[in-house]
Protein backbone atom coordinates (compact mmCIF):
# COMPACT_ATOMS: atom_id res chain seq x y z
CA UNK A 1 0.00 0.00 0.00
CA UNK A 2 1.34 3.57 -0.89
CA UNK A 3 1.66 6.54 1.10
CA UNK A 4 -0.90 7.73 -0.81
CA UNK A 5 -3.63 5.01 -0.32
CA UNK A 6 -3.02 4.74 3.54
CA UNK A 7 -3.71 7.93 4.10
CA UNK A 8 -6.84 7.49 2.16
CA UNK A 9 -7.92 4.32 4.32
CA UNK A 10 -6.98 6.34 7.27
CA UNK A 11 -9.05 9.39 6.38
CA UNK A 12 -12.35 6.94 5.80
CA UNK A 13 -11.67 5.60 9.04
CA UNK A 14 -10.18 2.34 8.35
CA UNK A 15 -8.84 0.76 11.48
CA UNK A 16 -6.70 -1.75 9.43
CA UNK A 17 -5.43 1.33 7.73
CA UNK A 18 -4.66 3.00 11.39
CA UNK A 19 -3.13 -0.39 12.20
CA UNK A 20 -1.37 -0.42 9.31
CA UNK A 21 0.34 3.46 9.80
CA UNK A 22 1.32 2.78 13.61
CA UNK A 23 3.26 -0.62 12.34
CA UNK A 24 4.86 0.90 9.13
CA UNK A 25 6.14 4.16 10.75
CA UNK A 26 6.22 3.76 15.13
CA UNK A 27 9.76 1.95 14.53
CA UNK A 28 10.89 5.72 12.80
CA UNK A 29 8.37 7.46 15.42
CA UNK A 30 10.21 5.77 18.03
CA UNK A 31 14.28 6.42 16.77
CA UNK A 32 12.79 9.86 16.67
CA UNK A 33 11.69 10.39 19.75
CA UNK A 34 14.63 8.32 21.31
CA UNK A 35 16.76 11.23 19.68
CA UNK A 36 15.46 13.53 22.28
CA UNK A 37 14.87 11.18 25.30
CA UNK A 38 17.42 9.64 26.23
CA UNK A 39 15.21 7.10 28.43
CA UNK A 40 13.68 4.43 26.14
CA UNK A 41 10.34 3.88 28.60
CA UNK A 42 9.71 7.31 28.33
CA UNK A 43 10.37 7.19 24.68
CA UNK A 44 7.84 4.69 24.45
CA UNK A 45 4.95 6.24 26.80
CA UNK A 46 5.57 9.03 24.19
CA UNK A 47 4.62 7.45 21.31
CA UNK A 48 2.05 6.22 22.43
CA UNK A 49 0.66 9.47 23.17
CA UNK A 50 1.87 10.95 19.95
CA UNK A 51 -0.38 7.80 18.47
CA UNK A 52 -2.84 9.04 20.43
CA UNK A 53 -2.82 12.69 18.69
CA UNK A 54 -1.79 11.56 15.45
CA UNK A 55 -5.22 9.63 15.47
CA UNK A 56 -7.44 11.88 16.82
CA UNK A 57 -6.10 14.76 14.46
CA UNK A 58 -5.92 12.55 11.29
CA UNK A 59 -8.80 14.64 10.10
CA UNK A 60 -7.35 17.86 10.14
CA UNK A 61 -4.27 16.07 8.02
CA UNK A 62 -4.21 17.44 4.36
CA UNK A 63 -1.58 15.05 1.87
CA UNK A 64 0.15 17.05 -0.10
CA UNK A 65 2.88 14.48 -2.17
CA UNK A 66 5.20 11.40 -1.13
CA UNK A 67 6.83 12.07 2.28
CA UNK A 68 4.30 14.30 3.70
CA UNK A 69 2.43 12.36 5.72
CA UNK A 70 5.70 10.96 7.24
CA UNK A 71 6.88 14.36 8.10
CA UNK A 72 4.01 14.85 9.64
CA UNK A 73 4.21 12.16 11.78
CA UNK A 74 7.69 13.05 12.82
CA UNK A 75 6.45 16.53 13.65
CA UNK A 76 4.14 15.46 15.80
CA UNK A 77 6.57 13.18 17.49
CA UNK A 78 9.22 16.27 17.89
CA UNK A 79 6.73 18.78 19.19
CA UNK A 80 5.48 16.18 21.77
CA UNK A 81 9.27 15.08 22.50
CA UNK A 82 9.96 18.89 22.70
CA UNK A 83 6.94 19.58 25.35
CA UNK A 84 7.78 16.63 27.70
CA UNK A 85 11.37 18.21 28.04
CA UNK A 86 10.03 21.61 28.64
CA UNK A 87 7.29 20.20 31.20
CA UNK A 88 10.19 17.86 32.96
CA UNK A 89 12.53 20.95 33.17
CA UNK A 90 15.05 18.61 31.43
CA UNK A 91 16.14 21.33 29.22
CA UNK A 92 18.55 23.59 30.72
CA UNK A 93 20.08 26.46 28.05
CA UNK A 94 22.30 29.02 28.48
CA UNK A 95 24.63 31.46 26.04
CA UNK A 96 28.11 31.74 25.99
CA UNK A 97 28.00 35.01 27.88
CA UNK A 98 25.60 33.32 30.57
CA UNK A 99 27.74 32.15 33.68
CA UNK A 100 31.12 32.62 31.87
CA UNK A 101 33.57 33.18 34.90
CA UNK A 102 31.59 29.80 36.35
CA UNK A 103 32.82 27.72 33.68
CA UNK A 104 35.95 25.16 33.70
CA UNK A 105 38.44 25.89 31.47
CA UNK A 106 37.80 22.30 29.59
CA UNK A 107 34.03 23.32 29.24
CA UNK A 108 34.80 26.72 27.40
CA UNK A 109 32.96 26.87 23.93
CA UNK A 110 35.94 28.30 22.68
CA UNK A 111 38.36 25.74 23.14
CA UNK A 112 39.76 24.15 20.21
CA UNK A 113 38.71 20.54 19.45
CA UNK A 114 40.10 17.44 17.30
CA UNK A 115 37.48 17.30 14.51
CA UNK A 116 36.83 13.58 13.81
CA UNK A 117 37.54 12.70 10.35
CA UNK A 118 35.32 11.84 8.08
CA UNK A 119 36.09 7.82 7.92
CA UNK A 120 36.55 8.32 11.80
CA UNK A 121 32.94 8.75 12.19
CA UNK A 122 31.69 6.24 9.39
CA UNK A 123 33.52 3.48 10.99
CA UNK A 124 31.42 3.87 13.87
CA UNK A 125 27.84 2.17 13.69
CA UNK A 126 24.35 4.03 13.73
CA UNK A 127 23.33 2.53 16.65
CA UNK A 128 26.84 3.47 18.56
CA UNK A 129 26.41 7.29 17.21
CA UNK A 130 23.14 7.34 18.49
CA UNK A 131 23.94 6.40 21.71
CA UNK A 132 26.76 9.21 22.33
CA UNK A 133 24.08 11.57 20.76
CA UNK A 134 21.92 10.15 23.82
CA UNK A 135 23.95 10.77 26.27
CA UNK A 136 24.77 14.18 25.63
CA UNK A 137 23.00 16.34 28.49
CA UNK A 138 19.31 16.80 27.66
CA UNK A 139 19.68 20.50 26.35
CA UNK A 140 22.69 20.14 23.96
CA UNK A 141 21.19 16.96 22.68
CA UNK A 142 17.95 18.56 21.78
CA UNK A 143 19.78 21.46 19.70
CA UNK A 144 21.61 19.05 18.31
CA UNK A 145 18.99 17.02 16.82
CA UNK A 146 17.29 19.96 15.57
CA UNK A 147 20.27 21.45 13.78
CA UNK A 148 21.81 18.67 12.43
CA UNK A 149 18.49 16.47 11.62
CA UNK A 150 15.59 18.37 11.81
CA UNK A 151 17.98 20.70 9.87
CA UNK A 152 16.37 23.78 12.05
CA UNK A 153 18.42 27.78 12.09
CA UNK A 154 19.26 29.02 15.32
CA UNK A 155 16.77 31.48 15.25
CA UNK A 156 14.02 28.82 14.71
CA UNK A 157 15.13 26.82 17.49
CA UNK A 158 15.58 29.50 19.90
CA UNK A 159 11.81 29.79 19.17
CA UNK A 160 10.60 26.37 19.59
CA UNK A 161 12.83 25.86 22.79
CA UNK A 162 12.26 29.47 24.08
CA UNK A 163 15.75 30.23 24.47
CA UNK A 164 18.17 33.20 22.34
CA UNK A 165 20.19 32.58 19.33
CA UNK A 166 22.93 32.64 21.42
CA UNK A 167 21.83 30.18 23.28
CA UNK A 168 21.33 27.31 20.51
CA UNK A 169 24.81 28.38 19.36
CA UNK A 170 26.54 27.75 22.25
CA UNK A 171 24.49 24.45 22.88
CA UNK A 172 25.56 23.23 19.41
CA UNK A 173 29.15 24.00 19.92
CA UNK A 174 29.25 22.33 23.33
CA UNK A 175 27.51 19.26 21.43
CA UNK A 176 29.88 18.93 19.02
CA UNK A 177 32.98 19.26 21.33
CA UNK A 178 31.56 16.71 23.77
CA UNK A 179 30.48 14.54 20.22
CA UNK A 180 34.11 14.75 19.13
CA UNK A 181 35.62 13.45 22.15
CA UNK A 182 33.20 10.69 22.59
CA UNK A 183 33.99 9.69 18.98
CA UNK A 184 37.74 9.97 19.55
CA UNK A 185 37.99 7.92 22.88
CA UNK A 186 35.51 5.50 20.74
CA UNK A 187 38.41 5.11 18.24
CA UNK A 188 41.00 4.60 21.03
CA UNK A 189 39.38 1.95 22.90
CA UNK A 190 37.82 0.04 19.86
CA UNK A 191 41.03 0.27 16.94
CA UNK A 192 44.22 -1.66 16.74
CA UNK A 193 46.95 -0.53 15.84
Amino acid sequence: MSEWELYRACKKGSKLAFQTLYERYAPHLLNTIQRYLSDIEHSKDLLHDSFLIIFKKFSSFTYQEEGSLKAWLTRICINESLMWLRKSNRIQTFSIDDNRDSLHEEDSVDDLYDIPEEREVETISQEVLLQMIQQLPDGYRTVFNLYVFEEKSHKEIAQLLGINERSSSSQLSRAKKILARSIKEWHTHNTTT
